[in-house]
């Protein structure tokens, strides 16, 4: 089995990668090939099935080298983030649009169809959301990342009732915890709050404790990925995307967590400082009602003691 990752260098991707190095994919053939693509890595892994390609994803010669031979499973997961896509919106539009539309449809001319799992957004619903979401909840990008994803979502879902790919796009929340921060991600607060108290050092948090917000560990995330590479995607609504379950948490919960994993005085040094704008886009999620992916078996990571046990 021919496996390839774009985005194979970031935090989500190499994450997969280790996890399919030693696991591969449930009731699947072994792994022949791990092909990473990425501009850059840092923890690949050790071994003789992984092949590196360093390079833009949509460039020609990287998608030559990835179709070198035939691909059965393809992640998608590289992207420019959403802050950072708004500031470049020349970059956002080469590298959240136009490389995956390439990417896709190389795939798509492929003899046999390759299973395609597409690392989309919760951003695809905007910023004006109803009390709860379920799955008849319409999707109305607020910012370009959110519109790219979705028009790449709208073409996979073309390709595969043409029946050239198997795809299914997940719309992922921010995961967390992420190392350092990144101003790319509007959503970094998430991760260094986490960081900050398992470190106990001081942090001051851009939303108010009572903001709630969509939360989901490394850990879940690649268990979902995974999930989505082996399931039946005859069970897949005609869009083909999904809305991966969360815990609905709000950052009060979280600290209280983190408070009684670490202790009380690792969250000490915790301050508010709210923006306005971080708390409007990322501390008034909605609730989620249940709904097709729980059926299809797609999981969160049940609590906040065990998101702050996964994500840490």
């Amino acid at each position: 089995m021919h496996i390839v990752i774009t985005g194979a260098g970031g935090f989500v991707g190499a994450a997969l990668a280790h996890r399919l190095a030693a696991h591969g994919l449930p009731g699947q053939p072994p792994v022949t090939r791990l092909t990473l693509v990425d501009r850059r890595f840092g923890d690949a892994p050790d071994d003789g099935r992984v092949r590196l390609i360093h390079g833009d994803f949509g460039a020609e010669p990287v998608l030559d080298a990835m179709f070198d031979l035939p691909v059965d499973v393809l992640f998608h997961l590289a992207s420019v983030p959403g802050a950072e896509a708004e500031q470049d919106s020349a970059l956002g539009y080469r590298v959240n649009l136009m490389a995956p539309l390439a990417l896709f449809e190389r795939a798509a001319a492929q003899e046999a169809a390759p299973r395609i799992v597409y690392a989309s957004s919760i951003a695809v619903y905007g910023s004006n959301l109803p009390d709860t979401i379920d799955d008849s909840t319409p999707a109305r990008p607020g910012i370009s990342y959110g519109a790219h994803k979705l028009a790449a979502e709208i073409v996979l879902a073309d390709l595969a009732r043409r029946g050239l790919v198997d795809g299914i796009s997940l719309r992922l929340p921010g995961i967390v915890a992420r190392p350092g921060l990144s101003a790319g991600h509007g959503s970094a607060f998430m991760s260094a709050i986490l960081r900050a108290a398992q470190h106990g050092e001081p942090y001051t948090c851009p939303v108010s404790p009572a903001a709630a917000c969509w939360w989901m560990s490394l850990q879940a995330c690649v268990d979902n990925l995974v999930h989505a590479a082996v399931l039946d995607t005859a069970l897949l609504p005609e869009s083909r995307a999904v809305t991966l379950p969360v815990l609905r948490l709000t950052v009060e919960e979280v600290v209280a967590a983190l408070a009684r994993r670490f202790g009380a005085d690792s969250v000490a040094g915790i301050r508010w400082q709210p923006e306005p704008r971080i708390e409007h886009l990322f501390g008034r999620m909605p609730r989620q009602a249940a709904g097709i992916a729980a059926r299809l078996g797609f999981r969160h990571d049940g609590d906040s003691d065990a998101l702050v046990a996964r994500a840490l």
